[in-house]
């Protein structure tokens, strides 16, 4: 297992903090922590119990023990969502419907499939879902700060994305939105409504960008990042159509792309997941997860790696 004190709290600006866990590959996540002069509101959990400790004993430090009042989770997956189980009961945990519709569905923390190795420590045995979900934007507040929570309106990473946006610190938390030096995953929600989701991004002019995975993006580099996902997302995009047209699987069609500048992202096996939402958004209906993650595992040849 990897040494969960890898993480480290990074100062965006003042009071608020990113935790930037490397390398941001399967179940390491990043997360976040905005203090003010009511408290902390998070923005995510990790995984597992060991890192979600290290996690909120990092912010804990930072923030003078300011008590967390609440948590975003920006989606359902389990590398954000979790350590729901290890925040104090009185913490509002905020999240979409669709995000308390899966977590309370998820059998992943009892029943982990064979898929990743070495499988997951949890240290987590009960989920905790979202208690709040909001029907639209909402503003939270600690002391003056305002943590805006927003829907891109369509799925994307997952059908119920969110982000957590600071207006005057121009700060945006994007969850999986954006995973930054690392492939992106698009199994549980939309090749089109990601694409869309670039643009909608790009508008809230942000200057600091904490991405679900990878490193922490600033300024200039921001657009760069989002590019890079267009670019990529696109190369899904034209090799579902061509394995479409040639009568290919999305394994097929996943071990005849050449993944060029996106070769050296790490989890690569993820084409062939993403081949699988492409393949299911032309026909109208849902992928087979059980599915995509064994062609997964047959183009990986073996487990996925896993850091966790």
């Amino acid at each position: 297992m990897a040494d969960a004190l890898e993480g480290r709290l990074v100062t965006v600006v003042d009071g608020v903090h990113a935790w930037i866990q490397e390398d941001g590959t399967w179940w390491i996540n990043n997360a976040g922590a905005v203090t003010g002069d009511e408290g902390t509101i998070l923005v995510d959990t990790c995984a597992t119990a060991e890192r979600t400790t290290a996690f909120l004993s990092a912010v804990e430090k930072a923030s003078g023990g300011a008590p967390i009042r609440a948590a975003v989770n920006t989606h359902l997956h389990g590398d954000h969502t979790h350590g729901n189980a290890l925040l104090p009961e009185t913490t509002l945990i905020v999240g979409h419907e669709e995000t308390r519709r899966g977590i309370l569905a998820d059998t992943l923390l009892t029943a982990t499939p064979p898929v990743w190795a070495p499988t997951p420590v949890w240290g987590i045995r009960e989920h905790r879902a979202p208690t709040v979900v909001p029907d639209g934007d909402l503003t939270l507040h600690t002391g003056d700060r305002r943590v805006v929570v927003r829907h891109p309106g369509h799925p994307a990473h997952t059908a119920g994305d969110l982000v957590a946006w600071l207006p005057e610190e121009r700060v945006l938390f994007t969850g999986d939105l954006v995973f930054h030096q690392v492939t992106p995953m698009i199994l549980m929600g939309s090749l089109e409504g990601a694409l869309r989701s670039l643009d909608w991004m790009a508008d809230f002019g942000a200057e600091h960008l904490v991405p679900g995975h990878g490193p922490l993006v600033t300024g200039d580099l921001i657009d760069g990042v989002l590019d890079a996902h267009a670019r990529y997302y696109r190369l899904v995009e034209d090799t579902a159509r061509h394995g479409r047209r040639e009568g290919l699987s999305p394994l097929e069609a996943a071990r005849t792309c050449d993944l060029g500048e996106f070769a050296a992202w790490p989890d690569a096996e993820r084409i062939v997941l993403n081949l699988h939402r492409a393949y299911a958004d032309a026909d109208g209906k849902e992928p087979d997860l059980v599915a995509a993650l064994t062609d997964a595992v047959t183009f990986n040849g073996g487990p996925l790696r896993c850091g966790a």
